[in-house]
């Protein structure tokens, strides 16, 4: 009996789990969840906040934010073909630039499709010139940059930091492991006018992973004695929290494009717009009030001045 009751729970448990996005469907509407819209969190810390440049936004230039390292997704016993790291984090450097400041710093220019964006404007010509005649109107000039951004994923080290710790008590004991991975970036600026390499700053940002587990385990039989009617009881309930590459490699982008103003105004190329204290200015018509009420007083009919023998001489 108690085999047969244990077995329906066992069944019981099994298919609650496998129907619970179905229940939840019909519970709250929704199976899966919703997409989530992300926000550059870095940027918006206390610590991130950048006063506006001087002369206002800088044009910059963004033609490519590339996986330099090769490294492949780690997994046991297989050769996979998945790189490690992202292929597109160049759109993580735009967005980044685009809200450096509360978006007050940069400009950035389309130069990742800019194949794309030329072949656009030759076909708007084309069509111009094939229906406007020789008086079509011309597109404007497209912008350009003065400072070119460049950089890369230089580095993803799998498993610098492991180690776990756990503990068990009659039969009861819980268990925690972890493992830490290390991604690098690069990023630099370069001035068009020169070539010269303005600044050049590198971010390590860790990848962290945790697994808790709880185990159970009792010995059932009948009575005090293990028997040979003894029964194993086994459970064990547990959960992993991965730290996603993609978000890691977006905080250590938005560090880098921080450090990079940073470092640039240290360096003198770009400032800050300081924030002067007011002073406080007396008034001109205030000092010629008071100037004129102590003359008046001085010169007034009632002044009194003593003379030589004693007397009073208005």
């Amino acid at each position: 009996m108690k085999k047969t009751l244990l077995s329906l729970a066992v069944v019981a448990l099994l298919t609650g789990c496998a129907s619970s996005s179905a229940l939840r469907e019909k519970i709250t509407g929704n199976q899966f969840d919703e997409p989530v819209i992300e926000s550059s969190k870095f940027l918006k810390k206390e610590q991130s906040k950048l006063a506006p440049p001087q002369g206002g936004p800088i044009p910059v230039a963004v033609y490519g934010f590339t996986d330099k390292t090769g490294q492949r997704k780690s997994m046991p016993n297989i050769a996979s073909l998945s790189s490690a790291v992202t292929q597109g984090a160049e759109n993580y450097l735009i967005k980044s630039l685009q809200e450096a400041g509360d978006a007050r710093w940069f400009t950035v220019l389309e130069r990742v499709g800019l194949d794309n964006l030329i072949k656009e404007r030759q076909m708007i010509r084309q069509a111009r010139e094939q229906y406007q005649g020789k008086d079509a109107k011309p597109l404007p000039p497209m912008m350009f940059a003065g400072i070119i951004v460049e950089g890369g994923i230089v580095g993803y080290d799998s498993n610098t930091v492991t180690g776990g710790s756990g503990v068990r008590l009659f039969g009861i004991g819980a268990s925690t492991q972890y493992q830490s991975d290390t991604v690098t970036v690069t990023l630099r600026t370069v001035s068009v006018n020169t070539g010269e390499i303005l600044t050049s700053v590198t971010v390590t940002k860790t990848v962290l992973s945790y697994m808790d587990k709880v185990t159970l385990l009792r010995f059932v039989g009948d009575g005090t004695a293990l028997g040979a009617n003894a029964t194993a009881l086994e459970g064990e309930i547990g959960g992993s929290i991965n730290e996603s590459i993609n978000k890691a490699i977006d905080v250590a982008v938005q560090a880098a494009v921080v450090n990079t103003i940073q470092e640039g105004a240290r360096k003198g190329h770009w400032a800050f717009v300081e924030n002067k204290p007011v002073e406080k200015v007396e008034k001109k018509d205030e000092l010629v009030q008071t100037q004129t009420a102590a003359d008046a007083k001085d010169a007034s009919p009632a002044a009194v001045v003593k003379s030589s023998d004693g007397k009073d001489v208005k």
